[in-house]
């Protein structure tokens, strides 16, 4: 009889593939109130890793890193309508505390921008205090009617950024700078996947903006998932909210403003893009275990040999672990190391030791070979750099062939169905076309422009609308 398989067939049951390897590479758990989950530790190592990269690559903006309250006073909410009501399905309010009921509910946040604002107005006097970078890391609420670990969770965890610049300029480009030079790098560098950047159309821009540049990238099964987004707000919260700076010339002058994030949806766009039927393929310079040394045995020299390589590896730079739990089978380790995707597996036994080679197993690009174990940690570094180049090939490859050009809305209905996306001139489809993409479930991606850069409008000439299935 032919072998369960560990996890459902991708190409079966995708979506039941994906709830599998969540849960048998222990990323997380569903929590006890619907649509929360809880993260457990390899899962939110990876989170850790992310946010450790993302975070360096923010400071380098300028931007610094503070904390605001979990719980905004309700009134805050009515003063940027649009943005109010973008959220208001969204909304945990909270009426009762201390077993009393509040004078003012409070709505538990699902983002921070009326709070920020708040205080944006009290902090900016001048010129001279512009521009304001703030960002912070936090935790989310937004009531969700269809969870979906990590992708749509009632609660998540998120970095979102809030700038005050004196300029429309100066607040354009730093939102630009944000899309293409946090977020697309490290998505690209060190996540190793492919990602679109462009501006949403006006329909499917944030709520209270008057632009949002995004990043979009296509998942295992061809559906889209929005990787980030960064936003300029205009002028709408500082008039709501009254933030002025006195300016060179002694005029008091509204500020311009952006805000930006991204979240741990990057996990699920992790299992959904790199993952494969044995379970996560991890890139190594994302992982926090980019290599394990696996004792067969518990024989005394396996163990000490397993240490001595772990010992080397470390020192050479690589994030090793030394698995000598050899009263677990060998087998089953190593197909939990596998569903966990780390890269690199080094075997070792005692047939290993007299031939003075271990086995090497990469999990990226497949396959085993005996390697000598003298020249493993100056082999492991390059192996790593080669599997992460091949994620990332894999990833563009992957949405290349699978993007069609056509030229009307049935043409991009039908590369939606067939699971893929469609590229259509914006000046075919228009808003009306992009209103019989939503009745069946398509949307408009992006906007980019012919040469694939970012365009600066919505209607620039030659602008393509970028067509998909979405999560």
């Amino acid at each position: 009889m032919a072998k369960t398989p560990v996890l459902t067939p991708r190409a079966d049951d995708f979506p039941r593939w994906y709830q599998d390897l969540i849960a048998k590479a222990e990323l997380a758990d569903n929590g006890p109130v619907r649509g929360t989950m809880v993260i457990r530790p390899y899962g939110y190592g990876l989170w850790e890793r992310m946010q450790q990269d993302m975070d360096a690559r923010i400071k380098e903006t300028g931007t610094q890193n503070a904390y605001f309250p979990l719980l905004i006073p309700q009134s805050y909410l009515a003063r940027e309508a649009d943005h109010v009501e973008g959220f208001a399905p969204e909304l945990a309010v909270v009426t009762h505390g201390g077993g009393k009921e509040l004078e003012e509910p409070a709505v538990v946040r699902p983002t921070s921008e009326m709070i920020i604002n708040d205080y944006f107005s009290k902090w900016v006097q001048s010129y001279r205090d512009l521009p304001l970078l703030i960002n912070q890391w936090a935790n989310v609420v937004r009531w969700e009617l269809r969870p979906r670990l990590f992708l749509r969770t009632t609660e998540f965890l998120w970095q979102e950024g809030h700038t005050a610049h004196a300029t429309y300029e100066e607040a354009r480009d730093f939102a630009a700078r944000i899309q293409r030079h946090v977020y697309a790098d490290f998505m690209e560098n060190t996540l190793a996947m492919d990602v679109v950047l462009g501006r949403k159309t006006v329909k499917e821009r944030f709520a209270g903006a008057i632009n949002t540049l995004t990043l979009e990238a296509m998942m295992g099964d061809g559906k889209a998932l929005q990787m980030g987004t960064s936003h300029e707000l205009g002028q709408n919260f500082a008039k709501a909210f009254n933030t002025q700076y006195l300016s060179k010339e002694g005029k008091q002058e509204l500020v311009w403003q952006t805000s930006w994030g991204s979240t741990t949806r990057m996990i699920g766009a992790l299992v959904m893009m790199h993952g494969d039927d044995n379970g996560l393929r991890v890139p190594p310079r994302l992982a926090p275990v980019q290599a394990v040394v696996l004792a067969i045995k518990g024989d005394d020299a396996v163990l000490a040999k397993v240490h001595d390589i772990g010992d080397r590896l470390k020192a050479a730079g690589v994030r090793v672990h030394v698995d000598d739990r050899t009263d677990t089978p060998f087998g089953r380790r190593a197909v939990d190391w596998e569903l966990k995707g780390v890269p690199v597996r080094i075997e070792i036994g005692p047939r290993d030791l007299d031939s003075g080679t271990a086995m090497l197993a990469r999990r990226i690009p497949g396959g085993k070979e005996p390697v000598a174990l003298d020249s493993l940690a100056t082999l492991l570094p390059t192996v790593l750099e080669e599997d992460q180049a091949l994620l990332l090939r894999q990833s563009r490859e992957r949405r290349e062939s699978r993007t069609a050009e056509v030229s009307t809305v049935e043409e991009a209905l039908e590369a939606a169905a067939a699971g893929g996306w469609a590229r259509i001139p914006w000046s075919d489809l228009g808003e009306e076309g992009e209103a019989k993409l939503a009745e069946q479930a398509v949307t408009v991606r992006c906007l980019v422009a012919a040469d694939g850069s970012v365009p600066d409008a919505d209607d620039a000439p030659g602008n393509v609308a970028v067509v998909a299935r979405a999560y």
